[in-house]
């Protein structure tokens, strides 16, 4: 007993036994009671948000809890150093750990708010859909969450004393290169909010540029991906489609028939007229065809054959329902023009001789 008191009177760095004793009676006064202590803490915010309608600040209420916990186990370590006297220098240092990690506290818990906006934007997203681009929004809370890293990283940089802004006026012609190096980069980026804000096109259409076709499998920040119909991935930078005309013919209201249907010339003007006619009620009483552009009319003379304009749309824009329909149309075109005893003409060249010599053989020796 004796020996521990006097043990309790030692001085050890300038501290006694006992104020040591009690300083880390203080730090795991905090550590233990740091899980009930935040728990009560984050319980009494989550009976205030309880009040609200929505469910937004419950997630927030959560998602600083882990950061909550920290707190307490700074406020122990901070309430151990500040009981004991310690040299000026490592108060000076403290002073800076404390100050950085707050900092760093501060920017855990906002980090992990950001988090949650995300995760309501993939719950949520057919419903932003409509009125808001989700993937932009996820490339907007990336950027704030990137934002905020920086941010407190310079700011615990400059607790120390370091000077970030002169560190980035020193980089000076290397930054310029880098900037040259990376534009490429940053027009990619650029392009993708383009894209991203204007939707030309999203994931699984069919779109068509100069420099690809096929089936949009992925948007990028960086690049697009298209799968091609011959089934080859194709990675297009999003700066050269920002840049280029898209066709997406996924939006397609209706696809198009337009075909030229060539007679012969031995069709006669009663033919030719019931043939139009045929055609025009034949594709109006069609229900896969659009009655509001039905043009059939004869308008070439042409080299070998009479050519029949025909010019209309399908409901449909499935490729394989579309060329069913085509296919369907073709035949009934074949059986009006069987019907009417017409024929369809085919590309040829009639020669006159307007006479024979007399003796064909003369002819050929000559």
């Amino acid at each position: 007993m004796d020996t521990f008191t006097a043990l309790l009177q030692e001085s050890i760095l300038g501290n006694t036994g006992s104020q040591w004793l009690i300083s880390f009676g203080i730090f795991l006064f905090f550590i233990f009671l740091r899980g009930p202590l935040a728990h009560t803490f984050v319980s009494l915010l989550h009976r205030l948000s309880a009040k609200t309608k929505n469910t937004l600040d419950d997630a927030v209420v959560s998602a600083v809890e882990p950061p909550v916990r920290l707190v307490f186990v700074l406020l122990g370590l901070y309430g151990m150093l500040a009981f004991l006297t310690l040299p000026a220098e490592l108060d000076k240092f403290n002073s800076h750990f404390f100050h950085s990690m707050f900092a760093f506290t501060i920017f855990w818990s906002l980090y992990r708010i950001v988090d949650i906006f995300s995760d309501f934007v993939n719950e949520y997203q057919g419903k932003i859909a409509q009125r808001f681009s989700a993937d932009l929004a996820l490339f907007l809370i990336k950027g704030v969450k990137l934002v905020l890293v920086i941010m407190g990283f310079v700011i615990i940089v400059q607790e120390w004393g370091y000077n970030f802004t002169g560190f980035l006026a020193s980089l000076g012609l290397g930054g310029l290169a880098f900037a040259l190096a990376a534009k490429d980069t940053a027009a990619n980026l650029f392009g993708s909010l383009v894209i991203f804000s204007d939707k030309p096109f999203d994931v699984g259409d069919w779109i068509q540029t100069p420099s690809v076709e096929g089936t949009v499998e992925s948007i990028g920040i960086r690049s697009t991906r298209v799968r091609t119909f011959a089934k080859a991935l194709v990675a297009v930078p999003n700066a050269t489609l920002a840049n280029s005309p898209i066709t997406n013919w996924s939006r397609m209201t209706m696809r198009r028939i337009k075909m030229t249907v060539g007679l012969t010339y031995d069709t006669s003007s009663s033919q030719m007229q019931t043939i139009l006619t045929q055609i025009r009620e034949m594709l109006k009483e069609d229900a896969d065809i659009n009655n509001k552009t039905i043009l059939i009319h004869f308008t070439d003379f042409q080299d070998s054959a009479l050519g029949i304009f025909c010019y209309f749309f399908t409901n449909t824009t499935n490729w394989q329902e579309y060329l069913n329909v085509r296919e369907r149309i073709n035949l009934n075109i074949m059986k009006i023009v069987e019907e009417n005893r017409a024929s369809f003409a085919f590309p040829s060249q009639s020669v006159y001789i307007e006479s024979l010599p007399d003796n064909p053989k003369e002819s050929l020796e000559v």
